[in-house]
């Protein structure tokens, strides 16, 4: 398992390398230059709603283990730990220093404010999952049709992605329980007094979020997908970015993207062209949190 996780992700992009090698880039700097500015200010503004619904979904999932975190600091931390996840390899260094600032906020030291951190991103996975198991049903349909266009290489970069989602996910299961407690806490931050309808609805909301600001990326770009593509390639190529490989994502979204995007009938350039689309508005919406580099660590949430 180990042996698979480290290297699907290396052949992923070299697989993707190689393609960009191949082709033709001057496709990809046409559909770039079609990009106005009404699509960008729409993506941005989606950013920001994405922040900061999920500040106020890590606040609440703090306070369901007892930890108290003010708005503005909750904002503000997303806003960089945001910008480092996109940044930084692995794209998790955002997530592990939203914990360690807050690690003197109360009682227990990293522990509470790591699962707070934990519990919140487990929300928002959860609400893509369920949202790619919706999108099952318009699959069998799409990939009959596609299938003759689809080329062995976008075709393998498909499969790859598939068995290298299903594996982090195997190993995710697996290690998930531990320590001791650790099912009272979640039944308190998901189940106790109907929190559960806090989460899903948040994450829920979030996650569409992601989706029309792709879907928008897409749409800029001259790739004109179908509503279908919002509970189908869509997630597919969000999820992706789970792969431990690259830059916070960078370079296995685009080569999920090359991959699907030929199943409704745009081209593995189009594709690309919105990645990066994608990538370069959720980088540059989490910006602000350049501002809470300069601001110090204090203890208490505030």
């Amino acid at each position: 398992m180990s042996s698979l996780r480290l290297l699907a992700p290396v052949a992923l992009l070299a697989l993707m390398v190689w393609f960009l090698m191949t082709m033709d880039l001057v496709p990809l700097w046409q559909a770039l230059s079609r990009v106005s500015l009404g699509p960008l200010l729409a993506g941005l503004a989606l950013v920001q709603l994405q922040i900061w619904l999920s500040a106020l979904r890590w606040r609440f999932t703090a306070a369901r283990l007892g930890q108290r975190i003010a708005l503005s600091r909750a904002i503000g931390d997303y806003y960089l730990a945001s910008l480092l996840n996109q940044s930084l390899p692995g794209g998790m260094a955002g997530d592990a220093l939203r914990a360690y600032r807050q690690r003197q906020a109360g009682p227990g030291g990293w522990k509470v404010p790591a699962k707070a951190v934990l519990f919140e991103r487990l929300s928002g996975q959860v609400a893509f999952f369920l949202l790619a198991l919706a999108g099952l049903a318009f699959w069998p349909s799409m990939i009959a049709d596609a299938v003759p266009r689809v080329s062995p290489v976008s075709l393998a970069l498909g499969l790859l992605l598939l068995a290298v989602i299903c594996a982090l996910s195997l190993a995710f299961a697996r290690r998930f329980a531990w320590g001791s407690g650790l099912a009272d806490d979640l039944a308190r931050t998901f189940l106790h007094q109907r929190a559960w309808m806090v989460q899903l609805g948040l994450s829920l909301i979030i996650v569409a979020s992601y989706g029309a600001t792709f879907f928008i990326a897409s749409q800029a770009v001259g790739a004109a997908l179908p509503l279908v593509a919002l509970v189908t390639i869509i997630p597919q190529a969000l999820l992706a970015m789970l792969i431990p490989a690259g830059l916070g994502g960078w370079g296995t979204r685009e080569a999920a993207a090359m991959a699907l995007w030929p199943l409704l009938d745009a081209t593995p350039t189009e594709g690309l062209a919105a990645s990066l689309v994608y990538g370069a508005l959720s980088l540059a919406g989490a910006l602000p949190g350049l501002a809470m580099l300069l601001r110090p660590v204090r203890g208490g949430g505030a």
